[in-house]
């Protein structure tokens, strides 16, 4: 049959509106292809499209890679920071540590006087990581690796992950010349025993007993009596060897102490505010003791005295016996003593002063040229009386000198053997 012209009209028409369509389809461009308007010109024809470029980064490629490279170099700066601290006692607190890592690296010259290198620490059950403000410092805090804390001596070193330089350093024991302490586990523990028999019986029991306010279903008898008894003979306010704690019964939210002598408890008053267990304890006198208030510091108080060097642990816990003479090194010089009103002054002054923590019954000087010249002897009524006298006068400082006190011999006093 013949095309009609109107037929072949309208064929034509669709022919066109076909071809029309398929230049259309051959405009809009496949993914990843590039548009050109009119009057581009495209330098890598048959390549991909430039990644755009941005002034002073380069291009966005570079950029990003500059910003792994620069989250990587933080994180190994924070490994470098950071010491591993192995062997801690159970109850340790992040700011009890804290605080006595930062004095110890102070009183080593390990930093400055004032600076405070360690800024973050995180305690887990037997360990520690540490971060310090700078690697240098870290590389300095490995020299204390071995230092006592708690009745326990701590391990420090760098962490698992560390994969810089060796850094050579030494050990608390050789850096301080302190010899490394006996741990002895039989006057430290057991459920409030340790520290031997009290001495006076019941009728100085309220002048013994603390009570111990803040404590946690956690805290036992036995962690009590050594957690309390290891820092007091940390930082020296026990009178002889052992743990001073002779018994410890804990009642709910609060507990009691017993300690071995009426000196030693007064002591103790000194660790009011002692972080434990995520807790501070409230330490104190109980409610029915009637004595004269005591003048003492707290945790924090005795911490920094203790780190600065200015209590002189050990004077009165390394000897063994406790008399009722006290011996005081680097009070006087020779000049002090070759004057007869200074040395007539000397002694009145020292009559004032140390009558103050007992009663003294006597006071002895040795003049220049005797035995035992420039040393001060003092005899008082007790062992606690000396005791006292020994707590407040060790690590004071007298014309600029530090003073040292310790026990003496009560034989060798009555017979003026001062040498």
């Amino acid at each position: 049959q013949p095309d009609h012209p109107i037929t072949r009209h309208f064929q034509s028409k669709r022919d066109n509106m076909a071809q029309h369509r398929e230049r259309e389809r051959d405009m809009v461009p496949n993914a990843g292809m590039q548009v050109a308007s009119p009057g581009y010109y495209n330098p890598n024809p048959g390549g991909r499209v430039p990644v755009p470029s941005f002034p002073g980064l380069g291009s966005a490629s570079g950029a990003l890679s500059g910003v792994i490279m620069g989250a990587q170099h933080a994180a190994q700066q924070k490994i470098n920071r950071e010491l591993f601290v192995g062997n801690t006692p159970q109850g340790t607190s992040e700011m009890l540590l804290l605080q006595f890592l930062n004095g110890a690296m102070r009183r080593a010259n390990l930093c400055g006087p004032t600076e405070t290198p360690i800024l973050n620490c995180r305690v887990n059950t037997k360990f520690a990581f540490i971060e310090l403000s700078a690697a240098e410092l870290a590389n300095k805090a490995l020299n204390l690796n071995g230092i006592p804390f708690l009745g326990a001596i701590l391990k420090v070193s760098r962490p698992s992950k560390y994969a810089g330089p060796h850094v050579p350093s030494q050990t608390w024991q050789q850096l301080t010349g302190q010899s490394v302490p006996v741990i002895n586990n039989n006057d430290i523990g057991g459920g409030g025993g340790g520290g031997g028999g009290t001495g006076g019986g019941d009728r100085d029991k309220i002048n013994r007993e603390l009570f111990v306010g803040n404590t946690t279903p956690a805290m036992t008898e036995a962690f009590l009596t050594d957690f309390l008894g290891n820092a007091m003979e940390q930082v020296g306010l026990n009178t002889k060897p052992g743990n001073p704690i002779a018994a410890c019964r804990v009642s709910g939210k609060f507990a009691f102490i017993e300690l071995r002598s009426p000196q030693e408890a007064a002591n103790a008053l000194n660790l009011n505010n002692i972080p434990c267990m995520g807790a501070y304890l409230r330490i104190g006198r109980p409610s029915k003791w009637s004595g004269t208030p005591d003048t003492h510091g707290n945790w924090e108080d005795i911490l920094a005295k203790y780190m600065s060097g200015e209590l002189q642990v050990g004077a009165a816990a390394s000897s063994s016996v406790t008399t009722r003479v006290v011996e005081l090194h680097n009070m006087l010089t020779s000049e002090d003593l070759e004057d007869e009103n200074e040395y007539n002054e000397i002694m009145e002054d020292t009559r004032a002063e140390c009558g103050q923590f007992g009663t003294l019954k006597s006071i002895v000087i040795p003049k220049a040229n005797e035995p035992g010249a420039t040393k001060i002897f003092l005899e008082y009524e007790s062992p606690d009386d000396a005791a006292k006298a020994i707590q407040n006068l060790a690590g004071r400082t007298f014309d600029g000198r530090k003073v040292a006190a310790a026990y003496f011999d009560e034989g060798k006093f009555a017979s003026k053997q001062f040498a």
